[in-house]
């Protein structure tokens, strides 16, 4: 089993960032690709950003592209979402996850990832 834990969330005003981080107990593939997603209040689960482990390549989502950065500590099994320029629509709560295959067609919907974080709440305040 692969255990995924967050850190960083927390109360922000418009415009200002945070940083989170998610740590994976494990790796259990060399195809290893770790990212976030987020649920606001009444709204479905949606993809943020993804990264690969093998070359670093990363994917994010419109909604967040300029404003997020992924990023990985290779030797720590960490990954870091640096938030910039946040907004009341960026509130939710996010989630680590763990995709053990790293299929570039299917890094942005959630149910290809094998492992999840337990969220961090993200409120950005108006």
């Amino acid at each position: 089993q692969v255990q995924l834990s967050e850190s960083g969330g927390g109360l922000v005003q418009a415009g200002g960032s945070l940083r989170l981080s998610c740590s994976a107990s494990r790796r259990t593939s060399n195809n290893w690709a770790m990212g976030w997603f987020r649920q606001a209040p009444g709204k479905e689960r949606e993809f943020v950003a993804t990264i690969r482990w093998n070359g670093g390549a990363t994917y994010y989502a419109d909604a967040v592209k300029g404003r997020f950065a992924i990023s990985r500590d290779t030797a720590k099994n960490t990954i870091f979402l640096q938030m910039n320029r946040l907004g009341p629509d960026d509130t939710a709560v996010y989630y680590c996850a763990a995709d053990q295959n790293g299929i570039t067609s299917t890094l942005r919907l959630d149910y290809t990832y094998e492992y999840w974080g337990q969220g961090t709440q993200v409120t950005v305040s108006s």
